[in-house]
């Protein structure tokens, strides 16, 4: 594809593989079945993995081992799926869009207050660009922390718990598609301690460029951590890489959209991949992105499992902290950067 172009999204007609479909997530209508667009003359389509999220913590075998083996199929051919039936509810995710709004309504001054430039920092405000996109990233675990303005910040700290929870799940189910212990991935990133960032984005309303193409929010990078829990407010903006060829990845405002993230990849020694995504906006309307960042302790050392190392798969990454990780050239933890290239052997 020629400079930014995006691929469309089309509700897909065609009959997918059954794993992306349980009962309870074919009857939405809303939601998106497959990423699709055209190249010249020809069409593709990319399956919308599904994640049922009540039939992974279901107390009943038969769903719980078909939402592990779902999982193990959209990590290993995709690096993303959607999470449905979460049981988040909408009143809080409005909750929380309300208090992102007036925070970057906000005048300058306010938010300018947490533009600062400390190793040490728990929250930093970022701004600019082309887009003149918004960037507030805070620490949400081990302790919380966000801005004093706007008040009532609770919903914050109420949404980044369930978050976190989810990541635990998702974390405890992927442990088993590897078909290691279910709290392998736990104990070996010291979730317990894991250092969670909660990132959210503001994309002002934007006039279409003048020879119609986009206009790149995020160029293509992949995240730190072992998971990137996505939520947004309207369609559109996010693209997703697979194959050499972009793909919008539209997902319903009420879903949470999951990408592999740089020590997922790392821990099973490159089997599953991290996700190479971007933002490229393509309409008149704002949009607020919230990605939460789900990562091991900044203490724990992260290297190839030797359950996923022998004589034909040698080590394929060099072991390192995630602060060091986090801190490489130069950043700070509170920057969330990723480093995957340096680190490959």
């Amino acid at each position: 594809m020629a400079g930014t172009e995006a691929t469309s999204l089309l509700l897909s007609t065609q009959s997918q593989r059954p794993c992306f479909y349980s009962s309870s997530v074919s009857k939405n209508k809303n939601l998106v079945n497959s990423f699709s667009g055209y190249e010249g003359e020809s069409r593709y389509v990319l399956p919308n993995p599904v994640i049922d999220y009540s039939m992974l913590i279901s107390g009943d075998v038969l769903k719980r081992t078909k939402a592990i083996s779902d999982l193990n199929e959209a990590c290993l051919n995709f690096g993303f799926f959607t999470v449905t039936n979460h049981g988040i509810p909408d009143s809080l995710m409005g909750s929380v869009m309300n208090w992102l709004s007036k925070f970057f309504y906000q005048n300058d001054e306010e938010k300018r207050r947490y533009e600062t430039n400390d190793s040490k920092d728990k929250i930093r405000f970022r701004w600019g660009g082309r887009t003149r996109r918004e960037l507030l990233h805070m620490r949400a675990h081990p302790t919380f922390h966000c801005p004093t303005k706007p008040a009532n910040s609770t919903v914050l700290q109420e949404y980044c718990e369930k978050m976190r929870e989810m990541g635990v799940q998702l974390l405890r189910g992927i442990s088993k598609s590897l078909g290691l212990e279910e709290d392998y991935i736990e104990k070996k990133m010291n979730l317990e301690s894991g250092y969670n960032v909660f990132g959210p984005n503001y994309y002002p309303a934007l006039s279409h460029s003048s020879d119609g193409k986009n206009q790149i929010g995020q160029f293509p990078h992949r995240d730190p951590g072992l998971l990137v829990l996505l939520a947004q407010d309207v369609d559109g903006g996010l693209q997703i890489e697979h194959q050499k060829k972009w793909f919008n990845a539209n997902f319903p405002p009420s879903s949470i959209f999951v990408i592999v993230a740089d020590h997922i990849e790392i821990l099973t020694n490159g089997k599953y991949k991290s996700l190479l995504h971007r933002v490229a906006l393509t309409n008149e309307v704002e949009r607020k992105s919230l990605p939460f960042f789900f990562g091991p302790s900044l203490e724990a050392t992260v290297r190839p499992a030797p359950e996923f190392v022998d004589e034909h798969n040698p080590p394929f990454y060099r072991e390192m902290t995630y602060k060091d990780y986090l801190e490489s050239n130069k950043h700070h933890v509170i920057e969330a950067r990723a480093n995957l290239n340096q680190i490959r052997i």
